[in-house]
């Protein structure tokens, strides 16, 4: 799921943290992609895609282990056997504890992701005179400056954007599934209708959380030049000096990216399912 997540909306994420981290740059997403390519060729839209396939697998393998764990917690929690098939907002509670494990092995990752796409940015801009171009040399560079607690900068605003997040993210899912299974088992929808409503989920999570986000995004990539403020510090400074609307910088990618990638993980991740639980039960 997280590979098809990543392959799907790659070029779209490199555009979003590009715009985010350096909004004055770039007058729109056509504009971003067409420099994009002149500047760095068909590459420079596939930066930082090792660390995202990491991260994503990662993140996703945690988030939904830790997902079915949670919803055993919220049956619980209120009282339901083990076997009782939970509300859609009762699921949506369950991904958002299940977000802040995954949060742990997605923050290092996205970080190292971040610097790489928007690495040619902060060379421009002269805040880094000269810029690590593989995986290997941004891991090296943030150990020797900032020792191994250096890969959890925007820890604070990675998690307040994963929890409230995955809340909208499971719940526009389970919410979509039950639309479209009008009655029936939500196991028995096709391919259309889940990818649909892992879409749905997905734009759901972003719409909510997009401010957050952007602000991870520049305490992650800026700090590359030195101390960088936290997350209120970070927050303020953006709003002060550029307004509100520089923090939704980068969104039509980011909806763009969000409603593919996010149906093609839950499609990805539901038929994946399927085949595993056949293969379990032919033993």
């Amino acid at each position: 799921g997280g590979t098809a997540c990543v392959v799907t909306g790659q070029p779209f994420d490199t555009a979003k943290v590009k715009m985010q981290t350096f909004p004055e740059m770039y007058k729109g997403i056509i504009d971003c992609f067409v420099k994009t390519y002149k500047q760095v060729g068909f590459r420079g839209f596939y930066k930082g895609t090792t660390p995202a396939l990491i991260a994503n697998i990662a993140e996703n393998s945690v988030l939904f282990m830790c997902y079915g764990f949670c919803q055993q917690i919220v049956r619980s929690i209120v009282g339901v056997d083990r076997k009782t098939k939970l509300s859609d907002l009762q699921n949506a509670a369950a991904g958002s504890f299940a977000s802040a494990f995954a949060t742990l092995v997605l923050c290092p990752t996205e970080l190292v992701k971040c610097r790489l796409q928007a690495m040619h940015e902060m060379q421009l801009s002269g805040k880094i005179i000269q810029g690590h171009n593989t995986v290997w040399s941004v891991v090296k560079g943030v150990i020797q400056k900032d020792g191994p607690l250096g890969f959890y900068r925007g820890l604070s605003s990675t998690l307040l954007r994963e929890v409230p997040g995955y809340f909208f993210f499971f719940g526009g899912y389970e919410l979509s599934r039950t639309f479209f299974a009008s009655g029936r088992s939500k196991d028995e929808l096709g391919p259309i209708p889940l990818l649909l409503s892992g879409g749905f989920g997905g734009s759901c999570l972003w719409i909510a959380v997009y401010p957050v986000d952007c602000v991870k995004s520049r305490i992650q990539v800026l700090s590359m030049a030195g101390k960088q403020t936290g997350f209120m510090g970070t927050f303020v400074t953006v709003v002060r000096t550029e307004g509100v609307l520089a923090l939704y910088s980068g969104l039509k990618p980011t909806m763009i990216r969000a409603f593919l990638a996010n149906g093609a993980l839950f499609l990805a991740y539901e038929y994946s399912r399927k085949l595993m639980m056949k293969q379990i039960d032919s033993y």
